[in-house]
């Protein structure tokens, strides 16, 4: 391994040091003040039409170095009009530059990443982009991910305390890794499953500078998964937040149970050459109330009926078999640091590592999983020199005990009724002998390297990828035997390798013209074209785009060599051979491509902001849900499926299997708006409407995914609102309050996952699901129909008063009624949830 990291990075390093020896650059540095002439600290600074930018430090100052040439420098702060000067920068000279801020409701400004992987303003980026900011999360005295909610075009929903989480444009499940998220250019993701980290990720609130979210597919530049949309985190550099910070949190459900979190963050600037941050938090509470748990009828040896998994409890609600050992506490450590280090100008090494340990409940589409101590850890190096940026970095995620609660359950009662076993017993190594218990010990690896470079009004970056994942389920639910092609006796080892080329051409008058493509292979589903084109008009107030673009997602390594629940379901990396000789193909990418039309920036200036886009997407091949594919005979051509099989669970039923294929092609469409009207400069409204709808060919058979002959929704589960609205109030200005109130309305939505589903009922036999009837408020097969997700409107406030320089009080209120809402399957109706925070300050000491 270590032989293998010097061979692919030693020719990168020494490229990088080599480049130091041609070429000088000159300094470019000053102030940035508001009008009464206060320091801004945290402004950006940017070199127009190049990827050179800074921040301002704590007193105002920044320092910026580029290359020899006539640059125009723009100076961008949040609340304030931007401002931008020409100078001329003369190699190893020296040339100040202050800027001086008017307090305006100018936004768009501001400077984004991830549309293009390098910096733009916001207006200018070829993406929908929803952006959130330091300044934003540290008025927010709640969890952060909660600020997702008030953004245009997400369905976000609650599925615990510890749970939050998001779509984009539809087809949401209970295991969704239809979304990429990334932190600081680094996929933060599990290898096994595909799904993003989520409250797994080693990230600290106090840490973050930014969050962008891109509506949409944007695989050109981030690989697969890229899909209908990326989270993509960035952290704040400790040489522009020197200082010392400590969070405080404690507050309370609407059920009444405590929560309670401590965050600490120091950042210090040691030298011109080094600086270093550390960052951990504590985080520990208890879930939600949960009436749910599994609804299966217990039968004796004999076949007669013990019990009824529905029955009337005590407040009325339906309840069915209390979960085995069910714990509802809830804790999370994160511990993160980074070293930073400038040997020459212009030229960081950064390294960054991290690690967290998370104890949770996880809704998935077959029930909840007990999440016990899973572990994720990484280690990043990356390499940053002019117009080179080259990253290597390691993940690890570890699992010993973690376990699907209703497999767990059923096992148990199955001891107990129909083997008459003592309790001790059936909840001992017997409850889990059915696939319950998941263990893991994978790992990743991945590396980069990008060029950018301008040559006249032609924008180029150009970059290759490359992923080896490592995924190692000890034996508890992936085909790791030696009929897996790609097993290497310890590990399932998947490589992938990627290329991309991104230009942009400036036409001038304003005019952009964007073409860009991707280039993957990957080892199981092979070669992939990914393009993407569009066309932007810049004005002084805003931006219209036009785009197009396409975006895959792939099967996930559980996807292809899942082994769940005695080998019930199996991965589809090599296709089936049924017992009637007819061959199952085995599964592929599914693709997307998207067309949108879009605005962003001024209508009234300085105060009325618009960002509205309209799209159509075309979805082939989908990625189905748990699919029954028959009584198969071989596993690929030759691997019979009895050997990946347990005989002490099926018995007579060997060869059935249920696994993912691919099928179908579906139309969706929709437009977001949002609008923000600035009252003051530091009083505004925002309003933000979505709309999504789909369309499929009823006569078209492949799109038949169950197989009923009749193509309609239970087909091609778009699980999402057709209607959502948002509106809000905030006030976050220079004195010492500051707070927010935010409404949102989500329609109500039928919504299916596997076993899971939230529906109004349907008639029978025309609509069933698994052969269920569809009925509202009623058990269907081992669930509860409780009816469709959303349907409620919900406030939540924020308020906030700086006690001086150093502390900080907030308090926030999500669900501020205390409503009952059920936003997810397999998860606890949610409540309110109330927080109050104390936040210290320490400026930077003895730095340098």
């Amino acid at each position: 391994m270590l032989t293998h990291m010097k061979n692919l990075f030693l020719p990168i390093v020494l490229a990088f040091w080599s480049a130091i020896a041609f070429g000088q650059n000159g300094t470019v540095t000053g102030f940035v003040l508001d009008e009464d002439g206060a320091r801004l600290e945290a402004a950006t600074i940017q070199a127009e039409g190049t990827t050179s930018g800074t921040f301002s430090d704590a007193d105002g100052s920044y320092t910026l170095n580029v290359p020899a040439g006539t640059y125009r420098i723009l100076c961008s702060y949040v609340g304030y009009a931007s401002q931008s000067k020409e100078v001329t920068v003369q190699a190893g000279r020296t040339i100040t530059l202050n800027f001086s801020l008017a307090t305006e409701a100018l936004i768009g400004a501001e400077i984004v990443v991830s549309g293009s992987k390098k910096r733009e303003k916001l207006t200018e980026s070829p993406a929908t982009i929803e952006t959130i900011y330091a300044r934003e999360i540290a008025e927010y005295a709640g969890n952060p991910a909660e600020l997702l909610a008030r953004q245009k075009g997400i369905d976000y929903f609650r599925a615990g305390i510890a749970t939050p989480a998001f779509n984009i444009r539809g087809f949401n499940s209970n295991f969704n890794s239809k979304n990429l998220q990334v932190t600081d250019g680094r996929y933060s993701t599990l290898i096994a499953t595909g799904l993003p980290l989520g409250p797994l990720n080693t990230t600290v609130k106090e840490d973050i500078e930014q969050v962008e979210v891109i509506l949409g597919p944007n695989a050109t530049l981030y690989g697969p998964n890229a899909h209908n949309g990326l989270l993509n985190i960035i952290t704040k550099d400790p040489r522009t937040s020197a200082g010392t910070t400590f969070g405080l949190s404690g507050g309370a459900t609407g059920d009444g149970d405590p929560y309670y979190s401590f965050r600490a963050r120091h950042a210090q600037v040691v030298s011109d050459q080094f600086a270093f941050k550390v960052v951990g938090e504590y985080t520990a509470g208890t879930e939600f109330e949960y009436s749910d748990s599994v609804f299966v009828d217990r039968r004796d040896k004999d076949g007669n009926l013990i019990g009824s998994a529905e029955y009337q409890g005590a407040d009325g609600v339906k309840e069915g078999w209390p979960e085995l050992e069910l714990d509802p506490d809830v804790d999370f450590t994160r511990l993160e640091a980074g070293l930073y280090f400038t040997p020459a100008t212009d030229f960081d090494i950064i390294v960054n590592g991290g690690y967290s340990n998370s104890n949770y409940l996880s809704p998935t589409n077959v029930g909840r999983n007990q999440i016990k101590d899973w572990q994720v850890y990484y280690g990043q190096l990356r390499l940053d020199y002019k117009n080179f940026f080259a990253q290597f970095y390691y993940t690890g995620s570890q699992t010993d005990s973690t376990y699907a609660i209703d497999e767990r359950t059923k096992r148990y009662y199955t001891g107990i009724d129909l083997l008459g076993m003592s309790d001790a017993d059936a909840r001992g190594d017997f409850s889990y002998s059915s696939g319950a218990l998941f263990q893991d010990d994978s790992k990743r690896l991945n590396a980069e390297i990008q060029y950018n470079e301008t040559f006249g009004g032609l924008e180029l970056i150009a970059g290759g990828q490359w992923q080896r994942d490592m995924a190692n389920s000890l034996g508890s639910y992936l085909i790791e035997q030696d009929e897996n092609d790609f097993y290497d006796g310890t590990n399932i080892v998947v490589n992938q390798y990627g290329g991309y080329l991104h230009l942009t051409y400036n036409f001038g008058r304003g005019w952009k013209a964007l073409a860009a493509s991707r280039f993957d292979y990957h080892d199981v589903y092979e070669f992939n074209f990914v393009p993407k084109l569009g066309l932007l008009k810049i004005a002084d107030w805003g931006t219209v785009r036009l785009t197009y673009g396409q975006g895959i997602a792939s099967p996930t390594i559980l996807n292809m060599f899942g082994k769940l629940f005695g080998g019930l379901i199996l991965g589809n990396a090599e296709g089936f051979v049924l017992q009637d000789g007819s061959m199952r193909e085995k599964q592929t990418v599914e693709k997307l491509q998207t067309f949108e039309l879009g605005y962003r920036g001024q209508v009234i200036k300085n105060k009325l902001f618009l960002d509205a886009n309209a799209y159509y997407n075309i979805s082939k091949d989908f990625l189905s849900p748990l699919a029954t594919i028959g009584f198969v005979d071989t596993w690929g051509t030759d691997v019979p499926v009895e050997a990946l099989q347990s005989d002490v669970i099926f018995g007579a039923f060997g060869g059935l299997v249920l696994s993912y294929v691919n099928f179908g092609q579906v139309n969706t469409y929709g437009f977001d708006l949002g609008a923000t009207y600035y009252f003051t400069p530091a009083l505004s409204g925002t309003l933000n409407y979505s709309y999504f709808d789909w369309s499929v060919d009823e006569n078209d058979l492949e799109n038949d995914f169950d197989g009923n002959g009749t193509v309609n929704f239970l087909d091609v589960l778009v699980n999402a609102p057709t209607h959502k609205l948002g509106v809000g109030l905030n006030y976050s200005g220079e004195g010492k309050f500051y707070g927010g109130i935010f409404g949102r309305w989500v329609q109500a939505y039928d919504y299916f996952s596997s076993f899971q589903i939230a529906s109004k009922s349907y008639p029978f036999p025309e609509y069933s699901w698994r052969g269920f009837p569809i009925t509202e408020g009623a058990r269907s097969a081992d669930t509860f129909n409780y009816g469709p997700l959303g349907g409620f409107f919900t406030v939540d406030l924020n308020l906030g008063y700086r006690i001086n320089d150093i502390f900080t009080v907030g308090v926030a209120a999500v669900n501020l009624t205390n409503q009952e809402l059920r936003e997810f399957t397999a998860s606890a109706p949610t409540r309110g949830l109330y927080t109050l925070e104390v936040l210290v300050n320490l400026p930077a000491i003895g730095n340098k």
